[in-house]
């Protein structure tokens, strides 16, 4: 669960209490910026130059995820509507989805890689 957390909240994948971007998703003149480090408990965010290419992966996956699921709804309680219309439709949602998703991928990415402690987060927890 606390990398379910991490991830709906946008915190540190480790301590679960620091933010893990600059900003808001949808600030889009900083838009994905990642921290270098957690302003909690210093876990470094960017291990390598490039780290974050990998999550184009988990993003793709997130867009075809979430554009089935949003065409197979459309046609289980719309299905009169025209074919082009929900093509518009799930343009439009992508094209406003597109920071969340992009936010979301790298994110996930990191849970991957940067594991939950149990201690750092009783310790900072404590701290507060």
């Amino acid at each position: 669960m606390p990398k379910l957390y991490s991830i709906v909240k946008l915190r540190c994948p480790k301590c679960l209490y620091g933010r893990f971007f600059e900003s808001h998703v949808y600030d889009l003149k900083r838009i994905g910026n990642v921290l270098d480090e957690c302003p909690k408990c210093r876990t470094n965010y960017i291990p390598e130059p490039g780290f974050y290419f990998g999550a184009m992966y988990v993003s793709y996956g997130l867009g075809v995820a979430i554009f089935v699921a949003i065409w197979v709804g459309a046609n289980l309680f719309f299905g009169a509507v025209s074919v082009w219309i929900q093509i518009s439709i799930l343009t439009a949602l992508i094209i406003i989805l597109s920071p969340l998703i992009f936010a979301l991928s790298k994110i996930i990415y990191a849970n991957i890689f940067i594991h939950f402690d149990k201690e750092i987060n009783k310790k900072i927890g404590t701290d507060n």
